[in-house]
């Protein structure tokens, strides 16, 4: 079997929240648009990565993911997001650290999932 992409499902209680997260903070492009629909959707993308956001306030509270974003250049991911975006930034871990496993980590929260940004 040969798999070429993993595009994970986020569901929002409210889809802007997401879109804050996503487009905003992390600069992903809304590349398929349902958002003035009554069952909002979106397809947003980066840098060959694709996620979908969803609307949807069952499913959101059933549903609370982690993804990790692996990057090459964590320093300047951080610096990018503390600058613009430090609402995102977890308390648990708000700056770029490095974790006993070997890589390096910081990590993200919005209402809904939580994000950690990591180099290996």
């Amino acid at each position: 079997m040969i798999f070429t992409k993993l595009v994970p499902s986020v569901f929002y209680t409210d889809i802007h929240d997401g879109l804050n997260l996503f487009v905003q903070c992390l600069q992903f492009s809304i590349t398929h648009d349902e958002l003035a629909t009554s069952r909002p959707f979106c397809v947003l993308e980066k840098n060959g990565l694709q996620l979908y956001l969803f609307e949807d306030a069952g499913l959101a509270q059933e549903h609370h993911p982690e993804f990790r974003l692996v990057t090459e250049d964590i320093e300047s991911v951080y610096q990018h997001i503390a600058a613009s975006h430090p609402e995102f930034l977890h308390p648990n871990l708000p700056r770029v650290t490095l974790r006993p496993w070997g890589a390096k980590e910081f990590a993200l929260r919005d209402n809904q999932l939580g994000i950690v940004i990591q180099q290996w």
